[in-house]
C-alpha cells in the first residue's frame, strides 16, 4: 500500500537529490544549446505521466499533437522523466527517449531520461518544470492537484474530473499554488479555427439571440467499476493497486480500461460541452435547471439558453466534438470537419472590429508551453475545464434520479435536495485525499 503523500515525498525527494548526485554527468555541445537547441536553461523540463494511446501519443506524436514527434521532437521541450505502472511501458518509453537524444547528439551520451512506476517519484524531481498527465480518466483529478501542490504546471487530458467536487478542488488547487493548467480539449486551438470561429459568430449575434444549443451528448459520471467476479492473475510487470488507486478496489478483470470508472459521455462529452460552453459565454457559471423536454435532457442557463444533451433532428454536422446553436435568425452547426450555417449567408460575411473575437491559439502545446513561460492563463485552464465537465456531471445526475433539478452554479450545490447534493462527492480509497 502507497504511503500518504506527505511522509513520502521529502523521503522521495532526497533520494531522488542523492541519486542525481552519484551519476555520471555529461555535457554535449546539445546540452550547451549548440545546433539551434535552446540552452537547458530556456527548455521546458517535462514528464510524462501515463503512456497509452494518449500519453504516448503525446510524448512521441499522436493525431492530437499536430507535431511529427510529439513534445519528444521539439527543441524547446526536454523530456526528463517517464511513468506508467506497466513496467514494459515505462522502461519502452525511456529507452526511446534517451535513443532520440542520443541519435540529436551526435552520438554522445544522452542518457537524459528516467523511468518510475509511482508517479510520486517523478512529482518528487525538483528539475521537472510540468507535467503531462495521460492515466486512466480516476486519477485525472487527484494528480492534477498533487502536481500542483509539488510546484508543476499541468496539461491533463479529459476528462478533467468525474465529480464536481474534484473539479473545485483543481480549480482552487492551481490558484492556490499559481501553477498553469491547460485541459486536453484542443478543439479550442485546433481544426483550423473553426470551433472558435463558430464561437465567435454565435456571440457576435450573427443567428441572432442565441436560444438553444444541441450538444450531441447527454450527462456521465463516476461509477464504482463495471468489471465483476473474482478476476484474473495480475500479470509481471503491472502494479494493478496502483492502476486502481483512489477508485474503490476490484479484482484485474483482465484489461485496463483507462474509462472503467466512469459511465455515460464522460469521455469523449468534454469535447463538446467545453464548445457549449464557449459559444454561450459560460465558462465561469453552468446551467440553473436540468430536465427533460420531449424526453431530451434540457439544461436551461439563466439567460434562457436552453441545452439539449442530443443531436439537433436532422443534423449531421457537430457529431465529431461539436454541435449546433440555434438562434432568431439561423443555426450554425461545427465539428471537427465541417463549419456550416443555415442560412449560407452567416457564415459568408466576415467579422468586424466591433464583433467578439476569443482567445486565439493555433496550437494547443504550443499554447501551454507559452503560458509556461509567461505565466499567462491558457485557452483551457482549470476553471473553464471544471465548467464544462460540470454540465456533464449535473447532467449525469438528474440522469441517475430520473428527475428535474435546480442546481445554483455559484454555490455549485442543488437546491433543496440532499440526495442529489450527495452525489458531487464520492469516497476515495485509502490512502488517497484530495
Amino acid at each position: 500500500m502507497p504511503a500518504p503523500l506527505n511522509r513520502l515525498t521529502r523521503r522521495q525527494a532526497l533520494k531522488t537529490l542523492a541519486a542525481a548526485v552519484a551519476a555520471p554527468y555529461v555535457i554535449t555541445s546539445a546540452a550547451l544549446g549548440a545546433e539551434g537547441r535552446p540552452p537547458p536553461s530556456e527548455r521546458v523540463a517535462m514528464g510524462f505521466i501515463g503512456l497509452g494511446n494518449q500519453g504516448g501519443g503525446h510524448l512521441v506524436g499522436g493525431a492530437w499533437t499536430y507535431l511529427t514527434g510529439g513534445y519528444l521532437a521539439r527543441d524547446d521541450v526536454q523530456v526528463r522523466a517517464v511513468c506508467d505502472v506497466v513496467r514494459a511501458k515505462r522502461d519502452g518509453f525511456k529507452q526511446r527517449v534517451n535513443a532520440y537524444y542520443a541519435a540529436k547528439a551526435a552520438g554522445g551520451t544522452a542518457n537524459a531520461c528516467e523511468a518510475y512506476n509511482d508517479f510520486r517519484d517523478l512529482l518528487a524531481r525538483g528539475d521537472i518544470d510540468a507535467v503531462l498527465i495521460g492515466t486512466p480518466v480516476h486519477w485525472h483529478a487527484l494528480m492534477t492537484n498533487m502536481a500542483a501542490r509539488a510546484g508543476k504546471d499541468v496539461y491533463c487530458e479529459k476528462p478533467c474530473t468525474l465529480t464536481i467536487r474534484e473539479g473545485r478542488a483543481m480549480v482552487d488547487a492551481f490558484r492556490r499554488y499559481g501553477r498553469v493548467f491547460q485541459a486536453g480539449t484542443q478543439q479550442r486551438s485546433c481544426y483550423g479555427g473553426k470551433f472558435r470561429r463558430a464561437c465567435e459568430y454565435v456571440r457576435s449575434g450573427r443567428i441572432g439571440q442565441l436560444k438553444a444549443v444541441y450538444a450531441m451528448l447527454g450527462g456521465g459520471g463516476f461509477v464504482p467499476g463495471r468489471p465483476g467476479g473474482k478476476g484474473v492473475p495480475v500479470p509481471d510487470g503491472l502494479d494493478w493497486d496502483l492502476w486502481v488507486g483512489p477508485a474503490p478496489f476490484i479484482p484485474y478483470p483482465g484489461h485496463c480500461d483507462a474509462h472503467m470508472f466512469g459511465w455515460g459521455s464522460i469521455n469523449w462529452g468534454q469535447h463538446h460541452y467545453d464548445i457549449v460552453q464557449w459559444a454561450i459565454g459560460s465558462d465561469d457559471t453552468g446551467p440553473v435547471e436540468i430536465g427533460w423536454e420531449d424526453g431530451k435532457l434540457a439544461m436551461k442557463y439563466a439567460n434562457g439558453v436552453v441545452v439539449y444533451g442530443c443531436p439537433y433532428p436532422g443534423e449531421k454536422v457537430g457529431g465529431s466534438g461539436g454541435g449546433t446553436f440555434v438562434g432568431t435568425e439561423g443555426r450554425i452547426a461545427v465539428d471537427r470537419e465541417w463549419l456550416v450555417s443555415y442560412p449560407p449567408k452567416i457564415l459568408e460575411q466576415p467579422l468586424g472590429p466591433s464583433d467578439v473575437h476569443l482567445y486565439k491559439s493555433n496550437s494547443h502545446s504550443e499554447n501551454f508551453l507559452d503560458c509556461v513561460r509567461t505565466r499567462q492563463r491558457t485557452i483551457c485552464d482549470a476553471q473553464t475545464a471544471h465548467r464544462a465537465m460540470s454540465v456533464i456531471l449535473v447532467g449525469g445526475i438528474a440522469e441517475q434520479l430520473k428527475r428535474p433539478l435546480k442546481w445554483d452554479p455559484q454555490r455549485e450545490q442543488f437546491l433543496s435536495d440532499p440526495e442529489a447534493n450527495r452525489m458531487l462527492s464520492v469516497a476515495q480509497r485509502e490512502p488517497w485525499r484530495l
